[in-house]
């Protein structure tokens, strides 16, 4: 028996029908010329089939299943699916990563055998793979997709998700605008009250369903008073690679990452003095907080060379990385370390996970930092930028920043309220 629907199944699936339409066309003729009436049609089709040639059964993927028990509940062999399987690349469709949840549409024969002829299995939104029975032949292809560029304006009255949430955007515009501001401001000082304004792309298919963020155009973030410009450029045409730069084309990366960490707050910050919660004692604390659910990522905040991976009474499991002669940084009370000594990381890449071993009273990283050979607190640090922007391309930037600029200037920053 046929499962029901699910309603935001069918709100993709209705975005692929071209109704049926049977107007009459009636021409004015001569009384002496027979009178012609045209008659137009156009068939509804999904996926690219015409559906009125099939059985069509619209279902999702339960748990449990699998490519293997969805045909034999419809009367496909085991032979049969072994040979497609077998003879249709991962590419194009990986059978063994089947996922609960995920839509499918079988296209069946319309005499009585009711024979299976081709399956469409829905990867995302916009991709899906097209499996052929007869010809033992399989498609990946995908929707076509429309670009929009918007803008948008928001204010921050507790924190940055909340602002976006507020705006009523996508959460995922949350994490991209994080990753373009992660060197040049502390997320976790943002002030209620500060600003941002957005250019940026979304993806639609059939001009109507939302597919997804595409990208950020340009960015303003008035933080403390001031504006963080941020556009997005390529740098290196044969791979398509971007960055951010701002206004000067001075590029919003630096050496380091703000936090080795993601939206959390602070719970201690580094101090000469501080009231030891586990040790009752008051001591200096050179080191920052960061408190986050036990087994969140952490990751280096520069690239360099682990030089500890190990554990002790009051650190718990802890890595210690040096980045340069003159810098190192430290990470402690990680339930996991996911490096060892002599490994070389790239800045941003997973060390180790949130924890609470050692002298600790609940899950969090201690932050430490070193400079020839003196812990400091790097947020008092003015530390170097990465690779800047080749001279020769600052002339197209500045070219192609232009019109960005001119029209991010012209979008009104939301009201403090």
């Amino acid at each position: 028996m046929q499962r029901p629907f699910k309603f935001h199944f069918l709100l993709i699936i209705l975005s692929f029908f071209i109704y049926s339409c049977q107007d009459d066309v009636k021409q004015t003729v001569p009384e002496n010329e027979q009178v012609k009436t045209i008659k137009l049609e156009t068939k509804p089709k999904v996926f690219g089939f015409d559906l009125s040639n099939f059985e069509v059964v619209f279902d999702t993927v339960r748990r449990g299943e699998t490519f293997g028990t969805i045909m034999d509940s419809h009367g496909v062999s085991p032979a049969k699916v072994y040979q497609i399987t077998e003879g249709i690349p991962d590419s194009i469709m990986n059978f063994r990563r089947i996922n609960s949840g995920k839509p499918y549409v079988l296209f069946k024969s319309k005499d009585s055998t009711q024979r299976v002829q081709h399956f469409v299995y829905q990867k995302s939104l916009i991709d899906y793979a097209v499996i052929s029975l007869d010809s033992l032949k399989g498609q990946a292809k995908s929707k076509p997709v429309t670009i929009k560029q918007k803008s948008t304006s928001g204010v921050i009255s507790s924190s940055l998700s909340a602002a976006i949430d507020e705006a009523g955007l996508d959460y995922l515009l949350t994490n991209r605008f994080a990753d373009i501001y992660q060197w040049s401001v502390d997320f976790f000082r943002l002030q209620k009250g500060d600003q941002f304004k957005l250019i940026y792309k979304e993806k639609y298919i059939d001009d109507t369903i939302y597919a997804g963020l595409e990208s950020i155009d340009a960015a303003v973030l008035k933080h403390r008073g001031r504006e963080f410009y941020a556009f997005e450029f390529e740098v290196d045409s044969t791979t398509g690679r971007t960055d951010y730069f701002d206004e000067n084309a001075k590029t919003l990366r630096k050496f380091f990452l703000k936090a080795p960490l993601k939206f959390n707050r602070i719970s201690s910050r580094y101090t000469r003095r501080r009231f030891h919660p586990v040790q009752k004692r008051w001591k200096a604390h050179k080191g920052t907080d960061y408190a986050a659910g036990t087994g969140t990522p952490i990751w280096s905040t520069a690239d360099g060379v682990v030089t500890k991976s190990s554990y002790t009474r009051g650190n718990g499991k802890y890595v210690k990385i040096r980045h340069t002669n003159k810098y190192s940084t430290q990470y402690l009370h990680m339930s996991r370390r996911a490096v060892k000594v002599g490994q070389y990381v790239k800045q941003g890449e997973i060390i180790g996970y949130v924890g609470q071993t050692g002298l600790a009273t609940g899950p969090h990283v201690c932050y430490r930092f070193w400079v020839n050979g003196r812990q400091v607190d790097p947020y008092k640090q003015e530390l170097p930028d990465a690779e800047p922007m080749k001279e020769e391309l600052k002339p197209v930037y500045f070219d192609f920043i232009e019109p960005l600029k001119v029209k991010i200037d012209q979008v009104d920053y939301k009201s403090i309220l």
